[in-house]
């Protein structure tokens, strides 16, 4: 059901701010990873600032097939995509009111992201084995721009009442997986008390 003048799009306010701020923090998180693999092409012995240690290493990503899926860095799809995002939200706080084909065009959009980031959220965990903490940063972001533009879209109904429960499970899950896949790491950082 989509949005009309007798069913209003759900999170008016919320929607615009969040395009905003999640695509401004998506733009910078990709801006600063682009930068570091930029970086790390001119001098193979850079070690990027968000290698902090083996399992939180970008640098070890950065050099993966992973992290040029299409044949040129992931980040630089970011940088366009979330720009995108942000000219999106501050129109919308200008007060334009967008045609549907937009709207249907940023689903797509958004929907792409969210299918990419999940593949390389396994890719992360269970193929190279290691996180990128900006990498974290953009996955974060766009699992809730996805939900609340798919909510804005499909009018959501009584789905809105509990708009906040899926991103959260969401996250829950993805920081029981980080927990899971890299315990052995986790566990040497605790201190021993028997």
């Amino acid at each position: 059901m989509r949005p009309s003048p007798s069913n209003p799009a759900p999170f008016p306010r919320l929607l615009p701010w969040l395009l905003l701020i999640g695509g401004g923090i998506g733009l910078v998180a990709a801006f600063v990873l682009a930068v570091e693999k930029i970086a790390l092409l001119t001098d193979p012995a850079y070690v990027p600032s968000c290698s902090i240690n083996p399992v939180l290493s970008c640098g070890s990503i950065m050099s993966t097939p992973q992290a040029e899926l299409f044949g040129f860095p992931n980040p630089l799809l970011g940088i366009a995509c979330f720009a995108v995002v942000t000219t999106v939200g501050a129109v919308l706080l200008a007060g334009a009111e967008l045609p549907r084909r937009f709207w249907l065009g940023l689903q797509a959009g958004v929907t792409g992201g969210v299918l990419f980031v999940h593949w390389l959220i396994f890719q992360s965990l269970y193929v190279i084995g290691a996180l990128c903490p900006y990498c974290m940063v953009v996955w974060a972001v766009t699992v809730p721009l996805f939900w609340y533009v798919t909510l804005r879209n499909f009018a959501a109904g009584r789905l809105a009442a509990y708009h906040g429960v899926p991103v959260t499970v969401w996250f829950l899950t993805l920081i029981a997986m980080i927990g899971v896949r890299f315990w052995s790491f986790w566990s040497t950082l605790l201190p021993v008390t028997f």
